[in-house]
């Protein structure tokens, strides 16, 4: 299902007549009103510890549960994506970041509640003064540090963040 198809009433006159327009908008044919389906703006973390290992969580609710990840998510209306990235991670692992260096992003398809989210993830290296005080917070069950030659990205629940760590870890090969 198409995520335009669950919006059925226009959210400015509330009208029946919300009609696809092209794949990505609806318009209404009573009041003129088209409304654009863009993706979700999501940031992902990568942080290295000493010993460049990688800091990956396990997902403790769906879409994914159980799966290897890495600390992020969606960002906050008002907030930039270096925020978002620094906000989650503090969430998820209590850690605090000192500098985020973006590195590329992905589109991606999120399932949320039987709901298909087009999202962009953008990626980031995040700089941690001190990686010892790592706890499992918010959507985390749990945190590992793993080696970059240990990583197995098929481990990871979610497309783009098998993705990004192929690219993370080709990139740190060179």
């Amino acid at each position: 299902m198409h995520p335009l198809e669950k919006f059925k009433y226009c959210p400015v006159c509330g009208s029946r007549h919300f009609e696809v327009n092209d794949d990505k908008s609806k318009k209404c044919d009573n009041c003129g009103f088209e409304y654009y389906l863009n993706p979700s703006a999501a940031n992902v973390a990568l942080i290295l510890n000493e010993k460049n290992e990688l800091l990956v969580l396990t997902r403790k609710i769906d879409p994914g549960k159980g799966t290897l990840d890495l600390p992020g998510g969606f960002a906050n209306i008002g907030e930039t994506a270096e925020q978002g990235v620094i906000r989650e991670v503090k969430e998820e692992t209590t850690l605090e970041v000192s500098r985020v260096e973006y590195l590329f992003s992905f589109p991606n398809v999120y399932q949320y509640g039987g709901f298909e989210v087009k999202t962009l993830d953008s990626f980031f290296l995040c700089h941690v003064s001190d990686t010892s005080h790592v706890e499992a917070h918010d959507d985390a069950a749990e945190y590992h540090w793993i080696a970059l030659e240990d990583i197995h990205t098929e481990l990871f629940g979610l497309r783009s963040i098998r993705h990004g760590l192929t690219e993370f870890i080709a990139s740190q090969q060179k």
